[in-house]
């Protein structure tokens, strides 16, 4: 979640940031919090070791001391006054004694995402981090909640599930992402699946799930041209995401694709018209940075027109 808002946030300030940036930051920082999904402890047990504050402490040889904080001091100011973790606790760790190495998050590309997607590594299965397999596809939060435990679907765990239509412009782009595993498979033991969606999800959650695919569905994305049976795969090593159909037959898919309806008034439909994709945010347009300044520019000529 923190991609897309802190991308949403930058555009707003006219900051370039992209989802290469977040790749090459979590590259070079590696796990430090002992919190699920990706270690043992809970929020709690970060808070009774010392918080962001602490975290930030041993952060520091990698942040921008110098950059202003809310309160008007420096960061490097306020870590000043804090003090480094205890030997009492193991939720925080240090640099150079990291609970994992970097990489928790993966921003990845490919034909089922043009424009980018984005794995939790560090909350995924190793196994799966390269898996090939077989598609079946749920048209919306809504049809996986009511065929998910279909046994006619006959779901393996080598199968690659599919959500689409839960984007920015389809659903709001809601925490639906993290599919949960047929009930047959899990009572036979199975904890995790590739799973592919144009959602979010918490991030608490566990998985090896591939989220904010963009374009997403709505909007024509490779999502949706996705059917069951087709094979997809994910290679995290090469940041790839790919729909292995042939490029003719896609092309036939595309050709009768059909845009779901808009909302018919008020905010959500300025919402499904203004959003941007998850790449850019999720934000509406008219609020980025670059985009305003060209809105104002053509109202100051228009006024200009209307004068003369």
């Amino acid at each position: 979640n923190a991609i897309v808002h802190l991308t949403a946030i930058a555009r707003r300030l006219g900051i370039d940031l992209t989802l290469d940036d977040f790749h090459q930051a979590s590259q070079r920082v590696p796990l430090l919090v002992d919190c699920k999904p990706s270690g043992s402890g809970y929020m709690e047990d970060l808070h009774r070791a010392g918080g962001v504050p602490v975290l930030l402490e041993q952060l520091a040889p990698l942040l921008d001391l110098s950059a202003t904080t809310v309160t008007g001091k420096t960061l490097g100011q306020l870590l000043e006054r804090t003090s480094p973790p205890g030997d009492w606790q193991s939720t925080i760790r240090s640099l150079d004694k990291p609970l994992g190495p970097p990489g928790s998050l993966v921003t990845l590309q490919g034909s089922l995402a043009p424009d980018g997607a984005v794995l939790k590594a560090a909350a995924a299965s190793s196994d799966l981090l390269a898996h090939r397999g077989s598609a079946i596809v749920f048209e919306s939060p809504e049809d996986a909640a009511e065929r998910i435990d279909d046994p006619s679907l006959e779901i393996t765990p080598d199968h690659v599930l599919v959500l689409r239509n839960g984007g920015p412009i389809a659903a709001g782009m809601p925490e639906c992402g993290s599919l949960p595993i047929p009930r047959h498979l899990a009572e036979a033991g199975v904890r995790d699946m590739v799973r592919v969606s144009d959602a979010r999800m918490s991030g608490t959650a566990f998985g090896t799930v591939v989220l904010h695919c963009s374009p997403e569905a709505a909007v024509g994305g490779p999502l949706a041209l996705v059917r069951d049976g087709d094979t997809i795969e994910l290679n995290v090593s090469e940041r790839r995401i790919d729909l292995l159909v042939d490029e003719a037959e896609l092309n036939r898919r595309r050709a009768k694709f059909v845009k779901p309806d808009l909302p018919q008034r008020g905010w959500r439909r300025l919402y499904a018209e203004h959003v941007t994709q998850a790449h850019l945010g999720a934000d509406m347009d008219f609020l980025d940075a670059v985009c305003s300044a060209a809105i104002h520019r053509g109202c100051e000529q228009d006024t200009e027109d209307s004068t003369a």
